[in-house]
C-alpha cells in the first residue's frame, strides 16, 4: 500500500458513562469513514475514562463495547485502535485493541503505568510489545505514558512498524512534552504516528487535546485544538521509503555498542 488515509478521534470522555462514550466513538468512526479514512485511532480508556472506583465493573462492559465497535468496523471496512479496561481473571489491564474490518486481531496491554496518577495501584502492566499485521499495514501500538520511553518505539520500528497508533489521556500542564515527544518518536524511527488524546475536564484533570498525525519526517500533518474533533490525513508510504533510504537510521545503528531495545 503506497498511501493510506488515517484518522485521529478526539473527544471529551464522560467519566464512567460507557454508553454515552460508545455513541460518541461509533458516530465519530462513521464520520471519518465518510471522509475516506481506512484507519482510525481512539483515545485511551475511551469507554469510561479513569473512573478508578468503578473500574472493575466498567471493565465488565468491555466485551459488549468491543462487539459494537467490531460490528461498526465491519460495516465501514475500517481498522480501529483504541484502549479499554480489560478484565482477565480478576486483574484489570489497560488494553489497546486492534480491530481490522470487524475482526479483533490483536491486543496490547500498556507496559508503562503512570505511578504519579496511581495507575499501578489499580491496573496491571503488560509484558510484551506489539506490532500487528493488518489490512492497512504493520501497526505498532503504544499508550500515553509509553511515549516517554523511546526504547519501546525503537523496538516497534525494528520489528517493522510503519505506523505507531497511540491512544492517550495526557493532561495539562505538560502540553509541550506531548508535542515534542510525539515528533521525536516519529523522526527518530522514521515512521508515522497517529496520536489520539482526550479533551475536556474529568474530575480534577483538564485534558488539552492536541491530537496529531505526524509524518516520518516530523511534519505535523494534522493538529487538533482542545475541542471534540476528528483529524484525517493522507499517509504517503513512498515518501517514508525514500526518507529511510536517504538517511539510514535503522541500518546505521551501533547495536554492538549500546545493545538492542
Amino acid at each position: 500500500m503506497k498511501q493510506l488515509s488515517g484518522a485521529s478521534i478526539q473527544f471529551n470522555i464522560a467519566l464512567g458513562y460507557v454508553d454515552a462514550n460508545l455513541d460518541k466513538a461509533t458516530a465519530a468512526l462513521r464520520r471519518v469513514s465518510e471522509q475516506g479514512a481506512q484507519l482510525a485511532v481512539l483515545p485511551e480508556m475511551w469507554s469510561c475514562g479513569y473512573d478508578y472506583r468503578n473500574l472493575a465493573e466498567l471493565a465488565k462492559e468491555t466485551p459488549r463495547v468491543l462487539d459494537a465497535v467490531r460490528r461498526t468496523c465491519a460495516d465501514l471496512q475500517l481498522v480501529t485502535v483504541g484502549s479499554l479496561p480489560e478484565l482477565d481473571n480478576g486483574i484489570i489491564y489497560n488494553t489497546a485493541y486492534v480491530i481490522d474490518r470487524g475482526e479483533i486481531v490483536a491486543g496490547y496491554r500498556k507496559l508503562h503505568l503512570f505511578s504519579t496518577m496511581r495507575e499501578d495501584q489499580f491496573l496491571a502492566a503488560g509484558d510484551r510489545a506489539l506490532v500487528a499485521e493488518t489490512s492497512v499495514g504493520r501497526l505498532g501500538v503504544a499508550i500515553c505514558y509509553d511515549l516517554r520511553f523511546p526504547e519501546l518505539f525503537r523496538k516497534l520500528a525494528l520489528e517493522g512498524a510503519e505506523i505507531v497508533c497511540l491512544p492517550a489521556e495526557w493532561p495539562k500542564p505538560r502540553q509541550e512534552h506531548w508535542k515534542t515527544l510525539l515528533r521525536a518518536r516519529a523522526i527518530e524511527n522514521q515512521l508515522f504516528v497517529i496520536a489520539a488524546n482526550c479533551c475536556g475536564i474529568q474530575g480534577k484533570l483538564d485534558f488539552f487535546g492536541l491530537s496529531q498525525i505526524i509524518s516520518p519526517l516530523g511534519n505535523v500533518l494534522q493538529l487538533a485544538e482542545e475541542e471534540d474533533v476528528e483529524l484525517v490525513a493522507s499517509l504517503d508510504f513512498t515518501e517514508m521509503a525514500k526518507y529511510r533510504e536517504q538517511i539510514k537510521i535503522l541500518i546505521d545503528r551501533r547495536a554492538d555498542i549500546y545493545g538492542t531495545p
